[in-house]
């Protein structure tokens, strides 16, 4: 769909990868400072940060993989070419940005960090102002009630 109502695209900027990015090296440099509770190292805690950082990670290749093999833009300051709703798309409308999510917050554990929990929300709040609420306008004014539908039926962050 294009026409006078299309935004051509929904930021200039990719601000996803670099609110991620800035949140998990302010995290590290806070665990440096001001480091976590003796308590968090213990193996259990660790096991169980990395199993949720690397489902994190499983879920952004899944969605890339599911984005690619629909020739369907990647890059978040770049205009769509498809609307993807198959794979984990069909439970969530961000699944990329919900694996970095469960990524930092994994690493809170894995790393004996908790400075990690604070910069995920943080990272993730920022992401859904000035990322997700632009490309959901983009993604509406591309591809009218198709975008309507999938928006309607698959969350934002997840859940149906």
């Amino acid at each position: 769909m294009t026409g006078p109502g299309v935004i051509l695209a929904p930021n200039r900027i990719p601000w996803p990868p670099i609110l991620f990015g800035v949140a998990a090296i302010a995290a590290v440099g806070l665990g440096v400072v001001l480091p976590g509770p003796e308590w968090l190292r213990a193996p259990i805690w660790a096991a169980l940060g990395w199993a949720v950082l690397l489902a994190g990670l499983a879920l952004d290749i899944a969605a890339m993989v599911t984005m690619s093999r629909q020739r369907a833009n990647i890059l978040p300051h770049r205009a769509a070419t498809a609307l993807v709703t198959n794979g984990p798309f069909a439970w969530s409308r961000n699944p990329i940005y919900l694996g970095n999510t469960l990524a930092m917050t994994g690493a809170a554990l894995a790393f004996a960090n908790p400075w990690f929990l604070p910069a995920a929300l943080v990272a993730a709040l920022a992401v859904t102002q000035l990322a997700i609420r632009r490309e959901e306008a983009h993604l509406a004014a591309r591809f009218g009630a198709a975008w309507d539908a999938y928006s309607r039926q698959t969350a934002r962050w997840f859940g149906r």
